[in-house]
């Protein structure tokens, strides 16, 4: 069984996976459901509730989104975190750690990047 397949049910088709296959529940992934179903408006508030109450049994979780969402076509794209392009340099220049990079970047104007990038260019191909 597939995420998209548990996720289809659960949105879409509202087809009971369980009651054809008892033994299905042990591959059901409540985070990765949990995650997916938060990136949507209409059904966070539903993923916060698992979340809040993750130790309920699987089969209660997946009862729960398949009874109370409504039948909807719901995509979200998985969430990434963006990379920053200039932060590895900046972070090599002053010894940074990533947070404090971030914050040094965000201060920093493109001629000052251009020279840290400048200082830390030691020749050969890449």
């Amino acid at each position: 069984m597939e995420l998209a397949d548990w996720l289809n049910s659960i949105n879409q088709t509202k087809r009971n996976l369980i009651e054809e296959d008892a033994s299905l529940i042990k591959e059901y992934p409540p985070f990765i459901i949990n995650k997916c179903l938060s990136g949507q408006v209409d059904t966070i508030l539903f993923a916060n509730e698992m979340n809040m109450y993750h130790q309920l049994d699987k089969d209660m979780q997946y009862l729960f989104y398949l009874n109370t969402l409504r039948k909807k076509k719901r995509f979200s794209p998985w969430l990434r975190k963006d990379k920053v392009k200039d932060l590895e340099c900046i972070k090599q220049y002053y010894g940074y750690s990533n947070e404090k990079a971030s914050q040094a970047l965000k201060i920093l104007t493109k001629e000052q990047i251009n020279f840290i990038k400048k200082r830390l260019d030691i020749g050969g191909t890449k």
